[in-house]
């Protein structure tokens, strides 16, 4: 079951094999853990920063179909916010933690940089003006494990490690096979899900191994909707899109002579649609006198890898490996109208779409001083990184006038076809004086082609004081660099301003609209992090942990308000542009500060000869406050932040999580029960921000071994059948917010069959 476990940031981890005064033995604290140090795996609860680590199998027990969903009901600091309307949130799953913004947290496979969505989130909700990594991307069946560093970790990983990093660990199975089929469905008779997968794991030589997965997953789309009271009869979507993910994946191993070749792979083809806002009958009466509800079509591509080789030199580990990341997303908008065409208009658009790829190669050289006092390590190493972004227009039809109904063609005002390369270098030391304590320093410096250099730095400390306590303490400085897509990004979109819906112009901070109107270069975010925590250990099989932190963030990047007004107005005018009334780009635009405390009581327990009970309970609490906001430095009374953006930036996740998970094992049998406490939240769904209350809910998950080969599985998610609440003054049809934690999909129920092999 889950276990809430600690493990050492930016290289202050001494290694795992260490002996360490009075430390509990390894069977009773779980795995060791990757994330956070250069040096090898350690024990759990000997680490400088807190992680949480999920294991594959415990993940896949639960019954929900997608790695962000179940993510967010297992880890209090995870929230993975479930758009429905806006399509470029809709459709890509992203996530974020400690309450911070999707793009400040770094996502590794297998210890390597994970690469981004090329969609930017350019609507309205949690995440807006971020370039996510889409989780969903890898196959469930796929995953060794989780683990998830809550703490600033750019001086060992580099840009975008502010809230934290989230490590997928693959598979490394070097025999046996596991199938499933799943299929579910919620109360109210939507959200129809098929799930299978395969996985096989092969020898390769005397050592090595071939772990191979392929998984399919599809879900009908969740409506939350009610009758529209202007026309009488039910006119949105209001929930998951439909979808379609086909997911393979590979890991494999091969000692060399001298040396060990390794690599993965991971490939992702995902069709999916979502709806916007339903226009009314008076928008296009020729063609849709009753009104028309737009569908948002997006086919992606996506595929990730790394290949490398490690060994051994004079007494110096080495590693050097080249990782490479493609995403492609392709937009069109059917069931649509552009109302500038009018009874000619076409009624299905392609809308072009996104290109991102991304290319690092790394040298990292480690080596353990075993003399050094009471031991020591040293790494360092060097990166290069190249990174390549282009915008595809769509069909004319799609963008001229108006507009395409729902999703406008892309047509920036210039080709945007853009790279930049990064090149960086880093050194990570730790040394134990005694045993028991461990001190660590870790640097980073980092060069980019478009905006600079960053020098970033991390110090921290771990002291077991004796055989239950210990203390740890970490503070550090850190970047995120602007993402090409936010510097160069620029379409028309239609928005919800003031509760109307408009056409809104994003520019190019290059562009002479964007400039004119108080646009600038792009500086990279900093980041200033610092944490203490405890770590009590009192009896076998029972872990306590506790963590305070505060985060400030100078220069934050995000999408301005939509401006508009006469001045507005006369800047689009004098450059010909008819097709949007209000305008929008990327600023430096806040400073903020983030604090909060995380805890965690885990426990387990065996129960008879063949049973054991495990419990978890895990509570954070976070506030976001700004600190200062830019102004206009073209125009002043034209806000680059009004309080709906201020909103989204900071209030618009719950402020606090409770998570409760509990697993019994008893010999054929298994139970699992998952509570979820999402607390208080913000919005302004239609301009006046409301507060949300707290929502509670429960998932259970019953098993049974048929036999050596096959299982059954079965449950329910959300018990509870738990809604936020409704948004006061919907006259649309849509009764909740897209913010929160929750969801809007109801009851659900599900079962599952596996077959070892």
């Amino acid at each position: 079951m889950r276990r809430n476990i600690l493990c050492g940031a930016a290289g202050l981890a001494l290694m795992a094999g260490q002996a360490w005064a009075e430390a509990p033995p390894v069977e009773e604290l779980g795995e060791l853990v990757v994330v956070g140090s250069r040096g090898a795996p350690r024990l759990a609860t000997e680490t400088s920063s807190p992680v949480d680590v999920f294991t594959g199998e415990e993940l896949a027990a639960r019954g929900f179909n997608d790695l962000s969903k179940v993510m967010q009901f297992v880890s209090p600091s995870f929230n993975f916010p479930r758009s429905a309307t806006g399509p470029s949130a809709a459709n890509t799953r992203s996530a974020s933690l400690r309450g911070l913004s999707p793009d400040q947290v770094l996502v590794l496979v297998n210890g390597r940089r994970r690469h981004s969505s090329s969609v930017l989130n350019f609507n309205n909700n949690v995440g807006r003006g971020t370039v996510p990594i889409d989780f969903n991307t890898i196959p469930a069946s796929a995953i060794a494990r989780v683990e998830v560093l809550r703490d600033g970790a750019a001086a060992q990983y580099g840009s975008d490690a502010i809230a934290g990093v989230i490590n997928i660990v693959l598979r490394d199975d070097a025999e046996g096979g596991l199938g499933t089929f799943q299929i579910g469905v919620t109360e109210d008779g939507d959200g129809e899900t098929a799930i299978g997968t395969a996985r096989q794991g092969f020898k390769l030589g005397e050592d090595g191994f071939l772990t191979l997965a392929a998984e399919a997953r599809y879900r009908n789309f969740t409506n939350s909707a009610r009758v529209d009271p202007r026309v009488g009869r039910v006119t949105q979507r209001h929930g998951d899109p439909e979808s379609l993910d086909l997911n393979l994946a590979a890991n494999a191993e091969v000692p060399l002579p001298g040396a060990t070749l390794y690599g993965f792979a991971t490939f992702d083809r995902r069709y999916s649609e979502s709806a916007p806002l339903f226009r009314l009958p008076n928008v296009a009466p020729a063609l849709y006198p009753l009104g028309f509800l737009p569908l948002v079509e997006f086919d992606m591509i996506d595929f990730g890898g790394a290949v490398g080789v490690r060994g051994e030199a004079a007494g110096w580990s080495w590693d050097v490996s080249d990782t490479v990341g493609f995403n492609r997303g392709d937009f069109a908008v059917s069931n649509s109208a552009n109302t500038s065409l009018g009874a000619a208009s076409p009624r299905r658009f392609e809308s072009g779409g996104t290109r991102y790829g991304q290319n690092l190669v790394n040298l990292t050289v480690n080596r353990r001083f075993e003399d050094v006092l009471a031991g020591a390590n040293l790494a360092a190493g060097l990166e290069h990184r190249f990174e390549s972004f282009k915008i595809v227009p769509g069909e004319p039809a799609s963008y001229q006038g108006a507009g395409a109904q729902g999703f406008p063609g892309y047509n920036p005002p210039s080709p945007v076809d853009v790279d930049r390369t990064a090149y960086s270098a880093f050194i990570d030391g730790e040394i134990s004086p005694v045993k028991g304590l461990d001190l660590g320093l870790a640097a980073r410096f980092e060069n980019y082609s478009d905006f600079g250099d960053r020098t970033t730095g991390k110090a921290s400390l771990f002291w077991r004081t004796n055989d239950w306590l210990a203390v740890r303490a970490t503070a550090s400085t850190g970047f995120r660099a602007p993402a090409l897509q936010q510097q160069h990004f620029a379409t028309v979109t239609s928005q919800l301003s003031a509760g109307q819906l408009v056409n809104v112009g994003t520019f190019a901070v290059s562009d002479p609209v964007a400039r004119a109107l108080g646009a600038s270069d792009l500086k990279p975010e900093k980041s200033r992090n610092i944490s203490a925590g405890v770590v009590l250990t009192p009896i076998p099989r029972l872990s306590f942990t506790a963590d305070v932190f505060r985060i400030e963030i100078d220069d934050r990047i995000a999408l301005s308000e939509s401006l508009s007004g006469p001045a507005v107005t006369a800047i689009l005018a004098a450059r010909g542009i008819t097709n949007a009334s209000q305008v929008r780009f990327f600023t430096n635009a806040a400073d903020t500060r983030t604090e909060g405390w995380e805890a965690a009581v885990n426990w387990s327990t065996p129960i008879a000869t063949d049973g054991r009970l495990t419990l978890t309970l895990a509570y954070a609490a976070y506030d976001n406050d700004v600190k200062s906001l830019a102004v206009n430095p073209v125009l002043p009374a034209l806000a680059l932040l009004g309080p709906t953006s201020i909103g989204v930036l900071t209030d618009a996740q719950p402020r606090n999580k409770v998570t409760l998970n509990a697993g019994l094992d008893m010999g054929r049998w298994s139970l699992l029960a998952d509570v979820v406490r999402f607390g208080k939240y913000r919005s302004s769904p239609l301009g006046p921000t409301q507060v949300f209350g707290d929502e509670i809910t429960l998932d259970l998950t019953a098993s049974v071994e048929i036999n050596k080969t096959l299982s059954l599985h079965a449950g329910v998610i959300n018990a509870t059948d738990e809604y936020p609440d409704e948004v006061v003054g919907s006259n649309d049809g849509r009764p909740y917010t897209e913010a929160g934690g929750l969801g809007v999909d109801g009851r659900e129920y599900f079962v599952r069959v596996s077959a070892r092999f």
